[in-house]
């Protein structure tokens, strides 16, 4: 079993990034194998509705410069998908915005190569807006009929300095139970 977690924050080691790494220590813990790609800061571009997609057929984008591609095979490789993103004026973040738009064209143009994987969104915010952010996410895994996993609260936590969400109690029990949840739930369908 795997997940593979996508980091849409141009700070690798940001609250984002920490986020990840909390539900990713809980599935690790169960036994399921991991890994945490870095989209934020590598710009991909956004989807220029080419349509090639659905001409080709071949599960990838004709933009092929950047990280998309490989993230898209790393996606259908696997059991679970986590996408994470900071609140950027109440959403995503430009790059994590891209990745799902391209994604998920190529998805679609290819019968939803992400159905029925197990999916969750991880939200670091400094106030407020993360509920949007956490919707757009979810947004693209269930037009992608893909799994949602829940926990204990909305899968987000509070912190705008790097480490500060390690400051967010709740946030953390947050996303460990949504590790929890999704190794269990894999465990099931698997």
């Amino acid at each position: 079993m795997r997940v593979v977690a996508f980091n849409g924050s141009p700070r690798p080691k940001g609250n984002t990034s920490i986020l990840l790494n909390v539900v990713l220590n809980e599935l690790n813990g169960k036994g399921i194998d991991t890994e945490l790609v870095q989209i934020g800061g590598q710009h991909p571009a956004g989807c220029i509705a080419c349509y090639k997609c659905f001409e080709r057929k071949d599960g990838r984008c004709v933009q092929d410069k950047d990280v998309i591609n490989d993230s898209i095979e790393k996606m259908c490789q696997a059991d679970g998908i986590i996408l994470g993103s900071p609140t950027y004026f109440a959403d995503l973040s430009a790059d994590l915005k891209a990745f799902i738009e391209r994604c998920g064209m190529v998805s679609r143009a290819n019968g939803d190569l992400y159905k029925r994987k197990v999916a969750a969104g991880v939200v670091a915010v400094r106030r407020a807006g993360s509920l949007h952010a956490l919707h757009s996410i979810n947004n693209f895994f269930l037009i992608g009929q893909m799994i949602v996993v829940g926990s204990s609260y909305w899968n987000m936590a509070i912190g705008r300095d790097p480490g500060e969400v390690n400051n967010d109690t709740e946030g953390i029990e947050t996303m460990k139970t949504l590790g929890q949840n999704m190794a269990w739930l894999i465990g099931k369908i698997s």
